[in-house]
């Protein structure tokens, strides 16, 4: 018998947390069609064959944290995630996107999606191809695009409040029986034609452009369980949110939040996922929350809390934003150089414009004010990046060493490399210059590894290389004894995730599932430094991190990228839901 693709004496870690064995893989209609001992297949035929010697072969990554919803219009490999062995993105996470809609709101739920998640409004009122109103239509259009891996996409609640309620539910007015019902009934809708879930944020961080929470920021407990039997209605559809206090902005909300959640979660019968984070200002919170959680998802509430693979933070750079970006003459530079970078250090280099700049006073109301006053928690990020760097590493104690006053010393250093050096500024996860909350959190069987946000916060953050961080710091790098096991580490993000959303034909490397693979020389893994790019509609700017070590992702069987570079196929698909009842 004849193969489309075979994959040869690799190591394989199937997703299952079982260990690792020496296999042959055969691939035929887009499906594992044999795994055999390592070398059966070596004289079956075959119209391609990759040799996977040393290497690992694991199901493709399953990511359900993604925020691609106006990206994947004109980007169909949905980079940087791509890059990261990941082969499913779940997208319509935290409230936002861009469906139902009417004409008249595009630009307003542009503004909210540019608000909440950091992606240039520019760049989405340029690149968005609007061929869509209802949900169901919106699929449909998804379902029409070239792409090169697997696409899933959920409800947002910021969305349908606008359509149903207008101006009231942009605004966060409450919303009445008859608003509900509508919004149920759109939700339902949505599902009943594919989507993955509903999605909602309840943070007062989240807010559109014009400073307005996101919509259903507020909602009573009437709207939630509303809308939530519209999924047990339905009979599929996660409910994912951000929750109310995930940011540390209200330390009493948490308890609040997942007393709800937790009777959403049980009179409903579909899964509540939540984001989990460590916070500086309650550092014990997630310990705390976990075990209830963990409690209730024991005795078969499906609730799973989502947490990262490492600190959220901030990077900073004369790319980004600095200690300086609120200071006149800094601006003034900035607004002469445009993205003329080389012509904004030179200018920057300048002794007089040097003195001026670090003499004179912020304007009034510097929302990064926070920066300044965290030196002794802002790192040089390096090469090979390092997002868990010794305290006494802190720029604060880089000064120090030197004799050099902290402000003149990131001047300089903010000139490093040309201009292009980007420092670390961790926010979340990592309370106590520590990564261990993360790895108890990653651990835990009731969590769900997300939050990589990929497509989001691209002036700012680069997260969607989670899943190459899960493999290179957890599973490799750290001291013996808090590694987290291979198995598990790719079990995290392929068959957890896959089952979470319903997604049973992924996941595992098994015969007759999807042929969605990585094959990865675990050794030579490892993540670049982020760089700036200028890649999006209208030359906007995003931060995009690549990786070294994925010999090839595939895809139902076809190889979309060979040693992280674009092979032109596009077997991806919109991935429709799939109803348990």
């Amino acid at each position: 018998m004849s193969y489309s693709l075979i994959i040869g004496n690799g190591t394989i870690v199937d997703g299952t947390g079982a260990e690792p064995y020496p296999a042959d893989i055969a691939v035929e209609n887009g499906r594992i069609a044999v795994i055999a001992a390592p070398g059966a297949l070596a004289n079956a035929v075959a119209q391609n064959r990759i040799d996977a010697t040393g290497l690992l072969v694991t199901p493709g990554f399953v990511d359900i944290h993604t925020h691609y919803d106006g990206q994947i219009t004109w980007d169909p490999q949905l980079t940087p995630s791509c890059w990261h062995g990941v082969t499913t993105v779940v997208m319509g996470n935290c409230g936002v996107g861009f469906a139902p809609v009417t004409p008249e709101k595009r630009e307003w739920l542009i503004g909210l999606m540019e608000g909440v998640e950091d992606i240039p409004g520019a760049a989405l009122s340029t690149g968005i191809r609007w061929d869509w109103q209802s949900f169901p239509q919106f699929l449909d259009a998804l379902d029409r695009l070239p792409l090169a891996i697997d696409v899933g996409t959920q409800v947002p609640h910021g969305a349908v409040r606008a359509y149903v309620m207008g101006e009231r539910g942009a605004k966060n007015d409450p919303a009445s029986p008859e608003d509900i019902a509508m919004m149920a009934k759109l939700v339902r809708e949505g599902i009943e034609a594919g989507a993955l879930g509903f999605s909602t944020s309840r943070t007062i961080v989240h807010r559109a452009i014009d400073g307005e929470p996101v919509p259903g920021t507020f909602a009573a407990e009437e709207e939630l369980f509303g809308i939530g039997q519209a999924l047990a209605d339905a009979g599929a559809g996660v409910f994912e949110l951000a929750p109310a206090g995930i940011m540390g902005e209200d330390l009493a909300a948490p308890d609040r939040e997942l007393a709800w959640m937790l009777r959403l979660a049980e009179q409903t019968g579909r899964t509540v996922s939540f984001g989990l984070l460590q916070h500086d200002g309650a550092p014990d919170d997630w310990k705390r929350l976990l075990d209830a959680a963990a409690a209730a998802f024991d005795s078969g509430i499906p609730v799973r809390p989502q947490v990262s693979a490492r600190p959220l933070g901030l990077l900073i750079g004369l790319q980004t934003f600095n200690p300086f970006s609120f200071r006149p003459s800094y601006q003034a530079a900035v607004e002469r150089a445009g993205q003329n970078l080389d012509a904004l250090v030179a200018e920057l280099r300048d002794p007089a414009l040097r003195e001026t700049i670090l003499t004179e006073a912020d304007l009034p109301d510097n929302p990064m004010a926070f920066i300044s006053m965290g030196l002794d928690r802002t790192f040089t990020l390096g090469d090979p990046p390092d997002y868990e760097p010794d305290p006494e590493t802190s720029l604060a104690g880089d000064a120090a060493r030197a004799g050099v006053e902290p402000f003149h010393y990131i001047y300089d250093q903010l000139l490093s490399r040309d201009g292009r050096a980007l420092f670390y500024r961790p926010l979340l996860n990592y309370s106590r210059f520590t990564q261990d909350p993360i790895r108890e959190m990653l651990l835990h069987p009731a969590t769900a590894v997300g939050l990589g946000d990929g497509g989001a916060h691209v002036g700012a953050i680069c997260d969607a290389s989670n899943t190459t961080y899960l493999l290179t710091h957890w599973a490799r790098d750290r001291a013996r004894g808090e590694r987290i096991p291979l198995p598990l580490a790719i079990r995290k993000m392929t068959y957890d995730t896959a089952q979470m959303y319903g997604l049973d034909d992924r996941g595992v490397i098994a015969v007759g599932k999807k042929a969605d693979l990585n094959v990865i020389d675990f050794e030579a893994l490892r993540l670049l430094p982020p760089a700036m790019a200028y890649d999006l509609p209208g030359g906007a700017r995003r931060l995009l991190q690549r990786a070294e070590g994925y010999r090839a992702t595939i895809v139902s069987g076809e190889v979309v990228l060979r040693d992280g570079e674009d092979t032109g196929a596009r077997p991806g698909a919109l991935i429709r839901s799939q109803r348990s009842h």
